[in-house]
């Protein structure tokens, strides 16, 4: 089957550098789409005779390696990270549910909301470090998906009270899916990722924290649009906010495979973790809210 493309045919330049800010901060990945730089005994880079300027796969940029390392990234590693990650994230949500008081109605929820808002601003914070800083830590993603399991967690209390039982259990189940659906159709189809795709999905990204921003300043003078709400409009940002979460993931396994490709550092499934917490936690939360949407009298 041929290799199917989104976005547009990029250069090979193109093809070797994303416009993700999670991934753009990687130094090997940045310099692997880049000519080759003469140094003192060619920077470990071999002997310019053996340099190719092939199509992908083939000899040439695409193997120039970083300087020799302890350790490359692997799917093995990338798996093994983001697990880690994940699990930190569960572990999080599973603690704050049980910790908290049972909702019973309005009037207990101060402690809920507080815990929303203190686990959402540190997985903001803690995701823009990790998303600029050029040399990904370890402890910080960690930090982060803490934050975040603290926010899911209260979340998911908070929507399977009100809801109903099984709200929660069908996002997960469906995050789930989602994962396999696109990790599959992009094995499959042999998804190539282009320019114009990773632009799109990078404005529509920024796009939907700006309006999530201005809800959010909106809401303090009681003014709301309903943007996330659990509307008819929401329900429409919640179909939008799944399919962007989809094209993420794309660009998460777009980066894994490339990186692979390349010899990029161990250090840096890392980063793919990362990134991948971010895209399912983006997909389990417009999926909650959608269900809810769905399911209520």
């Amino acid at each position: 089957m041929g290799r199917q493309t989104v976005g547009h045919q990029a250069s090979k330049e193109e093809t070797m550098q994303s416009n993700n800010p999670v991934f753009r901060r990687s130094e090997e990945f940045s310099r692997a789409g880049a000519a080759p730089q003469q140094t003192q005994a060619y920077g470990g880079y071999g002997q310019p005779a053996q340099w190719g300027v092939g199509q992908p796969g083939a000899l040439g940029y695409d193997d120039v390696r970083p300087a020799t390392g302890s350790g490359r990234m692997t799917i093995d590693s990338v798996v093994q990270k983001t697990a880690i990650t994940l699990g930190v994230i569960v572990v999080g949500a599973m603690a704050t549910w049980i910790l908290t008081p049972e909702i019973r109605s309005y009037s207990n929820l101060s402690g809920i909301y507080a815990l929303v808002a203190v686990g959402s601003l540190g997985a903001f914070a803690l995701s823009m470090v990790n998303s600029f800083k050029r040399v990904v830590s370890p402890a910080l993603v960690l930090a982060f998906a803490a934050f975040e399991g603290v926010a899911l967690g209260a979340i998911s209390k908070m929507f399977n009270a009100y809801i109903g039982d099984g709200i929660v259990m069908g996002a997960v189940i469906g995050t789930m899916a989602a994962f396999a659906g696109t990790l599959a159709a992009y094995k499959v189809l042999n998804i190539r990722v282009g320019q114009k795709f990773r632009l799109f999905v990078m404005a529509a990204v920024f796009a939907m924290l700006g309006l999530s921003l201005m809800e959010l300043v909106l809401s303090l003078f009681g003014a709301q649009i309903g943007l996330f709400g659990l509307g008819g409009l929401g329900a429409v940002t919640a179909v939008i906010g799944i399919v962007l979460g989809v094209f993420m993931l794309i660009l998460d396994f777009d980066f894994v495979e490339q990186g692979i490709r390349n010899g990029l550092p161990e250090r840096e499934s890392w980063r793919a973790s990362f990134a991948m917490a971010v895209s399912l936690v983006w997909i389990y939360t417009n999926l909650l809210r959608l269900l809810a949407i769905l399911n209520q009298d």
